[in-house]
Formats: structure tokens, sequence, C-alpha cells
């Protein structure tokens, strides 16, 4: 088996030999690693993927907006990506936002696990009946179970969730009230035979 870090460096120098910079090289490479760590099929995607890159022409996004449509071609998964990682501080204050046409999308999820973690929020990302929740980059839950992933995406959306609680006042409530039978009134008797320093401790 293929260590992680192996993996990494494989594919950043395979992405400066695709026609990358070596920083976006260097992107590529975390991506793909967080792909595998989480069970996904980075590399045969990315195999595939440069490999249709040497007779397909796919188009780059500088600017990302709410509703994002390719003219021609499909968008670029990777340079996507990117543009989210510069521009994620901004595009969550829109909420939610949509593409037509990802080349490869799956691609395009470990950018957004990553920007999940940079702005403190999960993020939600569908693309043809594939859903996944991810979780400040420490997790990813899907409906993914092994099938084969599209070559590309007609519909694309990704929605940045507000935190909040998963229990109720009432539930949290009755948890803090429970937790109060541990608060114990310090006694005398308790302070002398507490584990720390003694009366006599000089240092």
């Amino acid at each position: 088996m293929k260590s992680f870090s192996e993996i990494e460096t494989t594919t950043k120098r395979a992405s400066r030999a695709a026609g990358y910079s070596w920083g976006i090289a260097e992107e590529v490479g975390k991506s793909i690693r967080l792909l595998e760590l989480y069970g996904f099929p980075g590399i045969k995607n990315l195999n595939q993927y440069y490999q249709n890159k040497k007779k397909e022409k796919y188009q780059d996004i500088k600017v990302i907006n709410q509703i994002n449509k390719s003219d021609k071609s499909l968008y670029c998964p990777i340079m996507l990506g990117v543009s989210f990682l510069d521009q994620i501080k901004k595009l969550e204050t829109l909420k939610k936002c949509s593409f037509q046409g990802i080349a490869y999308p799956i691609l395009l999820l470990p950018f957004l696990s990553r920007c999940s973690e940079i702005i403190g929020k999960k993020i939600f990302l569908e693309f043809e009946e594939n859903k996944f929740l991810l979780n400040f980059n420490l997790s990813i839950s899907s409906n993914y179970f092994q099938q084969e992933l599209p070559f590309k995406s007609n519909n694309t959306e990704i929605i940045f969730l507000e935190n909040k609680d998963n229990f109720s006042d009432l539930e949290w409530k009755n948890l803090y009230k429970l937790s109060e039978d541990t608060f114990v009134e310090e006694t005398d008797s308790l302070k002398q035979g507490a584990a720390g320093a003694g009366l006599t401790d000089n240092d």
C-alpha cells in the first residue's frame, strides 16, 4: 500500500508535468492525498482527467459568482478549486453557489473540504445525485458507496451552512443539570487531602 506522503509527492510531480505551476501542483498533491485518505478514488479520477486534458480544452474560472455557467467547455476542477481557496472569505457571504459544467467534480471536493476549515463552517456539495457534507476538513459524510463517479457534472450546488447545535436547549439543560451532580462543595478536609503542593512545599 502506498503511503499518503508518497501519494502527495508523486501527484505533485505529475501535476507539474501536466502543465501546472509548482504552486498549483502542490495544492493538487494535498487534495489527492485528502481524497485517498477518506476513501475516494482520487488517483483514478486524476489520471483520467490528465489523459483527457491532452485532447480536451477545459475552462478556467477566475471570479466565482453565485451562478456560474461554462461557455463552451467544462470547468477545470483544479483551477476552480484553487479559485475557491483564494476567494472563500467572500464566497461564504453568498450562502450558496451553483455551477453548470464541471469536469471530474470529485476533484473539486478536497479543495472545498479545506475551505470548510478556513471559514469554520460545514459545506454541502451535491452533483449528479452524489451528496457530500464537508466537516471542517476533519471528516466527510456522503451517500457515496464505491459507485462510479461521473466524469462531468451538469449541475453542481454548493451551500455554506451556518453553525448550529444538533440538540435542543432543553436537551442541553437536562445534560447540564445532570453534570451539576459532580459539583462538590470544597471542605477544609478536601483541601488538605487534595493532590498537588502541600503546606510544606517551598518550591
